[in-house]
């Protein structure tokens, strides 16, 4: 579930500060996908010195994305038995698009006139 913070800017109204380094080093993949281990372990490292991350926090986060179509996961077989590898959907624009269409949508299902009357004031 996404929650949208009005206070904030660039990434920040959907993410906090972890889950952005998620994203942007899962982006620096290209589409070659990483377990939730790697990305537990790059998150933490970005942010040593300010504070630790849990992997169940990475885990829980990774799979929200993966609910709200951000992101994919496949299912592999290894030593320690399944696991799965997370990749990006979209680029950085293609996840900003992706979550605006997802919010408004859902603006326009919740509060239908109110969502058109602003959208109409906005674009003049």
């Amino acid at each position: 579930m996404v929650k949208f913070n009005t206070e904030e800017d660039g990434l920040r109204p959907i993410l906090k500060d972890y889950q952005e380094v998620a994203l942007r080093y899962l982006w620096r993949l290209g589409g070659k996908g990483a377990s939730s281990r790697d990305v537990w372990v790059n998150v933490n490292m970005d942010l040593m010195g300010k504070r630790t991350i849990s992997r169940a926090s990475i885990i829980n986060f990774l799979n929200d994305m993966v609910d709200e179509g951000a992101l994919n996961n496949a299912e592999i077989t290894g030593k320690g038995g399944h696991r799965g590898i997370y990749s990006a959907k979209h680029d950085e624009a293609g996840f900003k698009e992706h979550m605006a269409k997802k919010i408004i949508s859902k603006m326009l299902e919740t509060w239908p006139e109110a969502t058109k009357a602003a959208i109409d004031s906005i674009s003049g």
